[in-house]
């Protein structure tokens, strides 16, 4: 008897020790699931509004993309023109600063387009490019007071070939295209390249849409492959422009025999009659011009002075440029004051050459 009552209060133990031990992960279990379920209702109302709010941040829009890729062509565009682009000096028979406009090299050889307008009146002039290279600029080969160009002729050293620009001599533009204009880099941020959109067309005529600083006047208007398709020959709010057709046309009356010649010079300068050379008595020698102080910077030019029964200069006309406008201006401003005997006036020749000491 003993024996059963000792194996029941063993069962019994058992029993209680069981019980004791799950009840607590029982417990644990249901409070796991209820806070599941919980969250299982209310992760679709927290997670909606995160998903609507993401997409726009991951999603670039076409806008942006357009702009990165035509930033990118235009710049190229700009670095591959801009060599061919220059600065042009016009000076009248006396010396005086006329104008400077932009133009642009079309043959290796040193031919270059600019607007006729900015030749008019010009005796000489030089031709500036953004590495530093000056040219003199020898004469008009063709113009067209109509079509508002001029074709020059740039002296070139015949061992070196300028990078110029091809003309386009076929295609129609039609209004809407984009194309580029490009000025000088001397000009500074004037002569940043600009993409503009052609606004109108009117045979070889042109407008495009914006407005351009005045320095553009000259510029070559380029398409995407650098080709040129016109030039800027009204600048400011409305933009004019010539069909490089129309360019190319006068380019093409331009022959081998063609020489350049300053249209200024022949129609003031009559056939000189014979008199005697006058008898120079001051003749003090042009100054090296203030500022310019790099290493190896010289010009060599050619200028006539006339002068009066008294002596006095009355013209200094440049015949030959030093490639130097600063040079230029220091010898006529020092050749006005020579002085020669009275007597009956006349005319002479004089050649300078500066260099950098």
């Amino acid at each position: 008897m003993r024996y059963v009552w000792l194996t029941f209060r063993y069962a019994l133990c058992m029993a209680v020790l069981v019980i004791a031990m799950h009840a607590p992960t029982s417990t644990t279990e249901l409070l796991g699931q209820s806070l599941l379920a919980q969250q299982s209702q209310s992760t679709p109302t927290a997670t909606t509004p995160q998903a609507r709010s993401a997409v726009p941040a991951i999603t670039p829009s076409p806008e942006a993309k357009a702009g990165q890729g035509l930033s990118s062509d235009l710049e190229k565009i700009g670095t591959n023109v801009r060599p061919s682009v220059i600065w042009v000096t016009v000076f009248d028979s006396k010396g005086n600063l006329l104008r400077t406009e932009s133009g642009f090299f079309i043959s290796a050889d040193g031919r270059l387009a600019t607007t006729e307008r900015a030749v008019e009146g010009g005796a000489n002039a030089v031709a500036k490019t953004a590495d530093g290279g000056i040219y003199n600029i020898s004469g008009i080969l063709a113009s067209s007071k109509d079509l508002n160009v001029a074709i020059l002729q740039a002296e070139v050293k015949p061992q070196k070939l300028l990078k110029f620009l091809e003309l386009t001599r076929t295609g129609e533009l039609a209004v809407g295209a984009s194309v580029v204009v490009i000025g000088s880099a001397l000009a500074g941020n004037d002569g940043s390249a600009r993409e503009m959109t052609i606004a109108a067309e009117h045979g070889n005529d042109f407008e495009l849409q914006g407005t351009t600083p005045a320095s553009a006047a000259g510029s070559p208007i380029v398409d995407e492959a650098g080709a040129v398709v016109g030039v800027v020959t009204s600048a400011g709010e409305k933009t004019i422009a010539r069909s490089s057709a129309a360019l190319a046309s006068l380019f093409s009356k331009v022959t081998s025999d063609t020489r350049p010649r300053w249209l200024a010079s022949a129609e003031g300068s009559p056939t000189p009659k014979a008199t005697p050379k006058p008898r120079i008595v001051y003749a003090p020698a042009p100054s090296f011009p203030r500022g310019i102080s790099q290493g190896g910077v010289s010009g060599t030019g050619r200028f006539r002075l006339s002068f009066d029964p008294n002596g006095n200069v009355t013209n200094v006309q440049v015949i030959r440029s030093t490639g130097n406008p600063y040079f230029d201006q220091s010898a006529i401003k020092t050749f006005r004051e020579w002085k020669s005997a009275p007597g009956q006036g006349g005319s002479v020749t004089v050649p300078v050459t500066f260099q950098t000491r």
